[in-house]
């Protein structure tokens, strides 16, 4: 899937074509699944089924660039929050703007829906991204260390793509587009505040829980914290 990122170099009539195509392809998977006819996307995008061909391969070609993009985007979206100390800022800006990313979650959504191994794949690169910009975090002193950094990413992950899926109607088979930006805009207001409070206010008033647990395994790699204040 990686591969997407080094794509051979095209002329500026290309790339433009191409990325008109794969904003057709998300916007189109994210209306009406996965399932989605190769002509209707090049309608959308104003050009014919042989150049999707022409720039992607295959129907599975456009997925894996569909998958990367969806992907860059919410790298980039995580990092500018998460890993950098105006995360506040960039926060209030993807906040007022949500609605601008209601084909990506709809994309993120169907992808829910399909199952299998893709869905396997893409998330195993979400828990990777996810690792990388709270390691930046971490070198940057807005992310804790954890003991469980891989596991970490991962249980975030999951929680928040498992989290978005209850939110879909049972066996939906087509999603709205004008709908789903106020959909996903009422979601945020539900969700950002608790989730928050919950990143950055413990849940618990001290760390007995932990304590125990980890008095418990040896799997656990001690925070640079503890390695410091150890004799």
């Amino acid at each position: 899937m990686r591969s997407a990122r080094t794509s051979t170099t095209a002329s500026d009539g290309d790339l433009t074509g191409r990325a008109r195509i794969l904003q057709a392809a998300v916007n189109r998977f994210a209306v009406d699944g996965t399932a989605a006819p190769l002509r209707a996307i090049a309608s959308d995008a104003g050009v014919s089924a042989g150049l999707i061909l022409h720039h992607f391969g295959s129907r599975e070609g456009l997925r894996e660039a569909c998958d990367e993009l969806v992907l860059t985007q919410m790298r980039e979206s995580k990092t500018s929050v998460v890993a950098r100390p105006s995360g506040g800022a960039a926060l209030l800006v993807q906040l007022a703007q949500v609605e601008g990313y209601a084909a990506l979650v709809g994309y993120v959504l169907r992808c829910l829906q399909e199952g299998g191994p893709r869905l396997r794949t893409l998330v195993d690169h979400m828990v990777e991204d996810a690792v990388a910009y709270l390691h930046e975090g971490e070198a940057a002193g807005t992310v804790s260390r954890s003991r469980f950094p891989q596991a970490r990413a991962r249980f975030m992950v999951e929680q928040a793509l498992g989290a978005l899926l209850l939110q879909l109607p049972a066996q939906q088979d087509r999603l709205d587009l004008q709908e789903l930006p106020r959909w996903l805009r009422d979601y945020s207001e539900r969700i950002v505040g608790p989730a928050l409070e919950l990143y950055t206010e413990p849940l618990f008033t001290d760390s007995s829980l932990l304590d125990a647990y980890l008095s418990t395994t040896t799997t656990a790699a001690p925070t640079d914290h503890e390695r410091a204040s150890t004799p």
